[in-house]
């Protein structure tokens, strides 16, 4: 599929191969502190005093984005259908593919679906080719969205966190449970690109830095990860996602990868207390159904890819979200980056 006229893709990536999870991943390391990365062998570097200005963050004039004459049209009233969008972790081609076959883009990639409300749940980078990509299609449908009477809004992922932690402080020494590490090292670790990296600016640095932590929309809770750390940010909605906000504009590393480590814990609603936790985000926050990302369904579900007889490595069968946790909860993770489906699910979920 052409995603839009003069869309030029990034280099394919050579040689590049998804690091697979541990075995073990979810189960709480007390050397870790709860911190449950993609990869857990963090290097330990020796700790340099930090010399940056906290106050030394980059800001840049944001231009306007021109929405297509072919989008002046008289605005519907009311609210529209409700969409949220799973993690999509730079896979650019399949977010567009997803989008179109639920009638929410055009064949040229622009906004097509009126006053439509879309969510997506972040991690927009990382694993896959084009991050940067993803990030420049969410701001340009936030604004066509919003020209149509809709609106296009995304919520802050962990690899957001990771990325805006890589580009501001690099190798600079933060401590972890493991130790110390850097932020450069872990966004490496966990499937971050170069190709990123390169391409990223200050505006999306800033409006990365700008996203909601959590939302609640028609009863669903939004979020992005399957953890109750968000109530370590405050006992409202509001308050979680100042606090957040605020953290990272102070612009501190360590306070940075504590936000980062506690948005990575996973899997607080998969067992047999994942009901009551569930309930306790509900009960605080409001809503009546979480929906999040974050950690793959099929993790979820102990159906991690393996290899096949042949030696082929199998891909996992994933037809829609995973509803669990008494129906309390609701995954949005289709695990794109492991040959499985990038989700855009229409809520309430029919049936």
């Amino acid at each position: 599929m052409t995603p839009y006229p003069g869309y030029a893709a990034p280099p394919p990536l050579q040689g590049y191969t998804h690091p697979m999870p541990p075995a073990h991943l979810g189960a709480e390391d007390p050397h870790l502190g709860g911190y449950t990365p993609t990869a857990r062998d963090l290097p330990v570097i020796e700790r340099q005093p930090y010399a940056a200005d906290p106050h030394d963050v980059p800001t840049v004039e944001l231009t306007p984005i021109t929405v297509p004459q072919a989008q002046a049209q008289p605005l519907p009233s009311g609210p529209g259908p409700l969409y949220v969008v799973g993690d999509v972790h730079g896979y650019l081609d399949e977010l567009y593919a997803a989008l179109a076959a639920e009638g929410i883009v055009d064949a040229n990639g622009h906004w097509a679906a009126g006053n439509t409300r879309l969510w997506f749940l972040g991690d927009f980078t990382d694993r896959g080719p084009d991050g940067v990509g993803v990030i420049d299609l969410v701001m340009r449908l936030s604004a066509e969205a919003a020209a149509a009477g809709g609106y296009c809004k995304a919520l802050m992922g962990n690899h957001e966190l990771l990325l805006i932690g890589a580009k501001r402080f690099g190798d600079t020494p933060v401590s972890s449970g493991a130790g110390t590490a850097s932020f450069q090292a872990a966004w490496l670790l966990n499937g971050g690109q170069r190709t990123d990296m390169e391409r990223l600016e200050d505006h999306h640095l800033q409006w990365m830095s700008r996203l909601d932590a959590m939302a609640e929309e028609d009863g669903h809770l939004l979020v992005h990860s399957d953890t109750t750390a968000y109530l370590d940010y405050g006992d409202s909605i509001e308050a979680v996602n100042d606090a957040v906000t605020e953290a990272l504009q102070r612009n501190d590393p360590d306070e940075c990868w504590e936000l980062f480590r506690k948005f990575t814990k996973r899997f607080a609603f998969r067992d047999e207390a994942g009901g009551m936790a569930a309930r306790e985000l509900l009960e605080t926050y409001g809503g009546s159904r979480v929906v999040h990302g974050h950690s793959p369904i099929p993790y979820l579900l102990g159906e991690v890819p393996g290899e096949e007889a042949d030696g082929e490595e199998s891909a996992p069968v994933v037809d829609g979200p995973h509803l669990y946790a008494d129906g309390l909860a609701l995954a949005m993770d289709g695990g794109v980056t492991m040959a499985g489906k990038l989700l855009v699910v229409q809520l309430p979920l029919a049936g």
